[in-house]
């Protein structure tokens, strides 16, 4: 029951709800791009996703000093049946926005090589 608790109490803040509908649409994001598209510091970014990472539902990669998030390869079964619902639940609610950011800082960190800056 306490990883089932987990897994709600990281669904209960908004911005972890649009943390987790960015990353069904694109699989896998740098801090730097919550940070970006969501207009949020790195420390805020880094707090949200670790929840999200102790609930079970997200894995990381360092890549020389930036983190990585995907939705869990092998995700427990509470944590399977939530990201399986998730497609369906966020897929509407996530404004178009954000995505529309995520596509232009996409290009725009493409016109500088592909990575973010410290």
């Amino acid at each position: 029951m306490r990883d089932l608790t987990k897994v709600f109490k990281a669904l209960s803040d908004e911005t972890r709800l649009q943390m987790l509908g960015l990353l069904l649409e694109k699989g896998e994001l740098c801090v730097c791009d919550f940070v970006e598209v969501l207009e949020i510091t790195q420390s805020k970014a880094s707090r949200h996703l670790r929840h999200l990472v102790n609930a079970g539902l997200l894995d990381d990669r360092r890549e020389a000093i930036w983190v990585y998030f995907r939705l869990a390869d092998r995700p427990g079964p509470d944590q399977d049946s939530v990201l399986k619902m998730l497609p369906a639940v966020l897929h509407e609610r996530v404004a178009a926005e954000l995505f529309d950011r995520l596509e232009q800082w996409i290009q725009s960190k493409e016109r500088t090589g592909g990575v973010c800056s410290p």
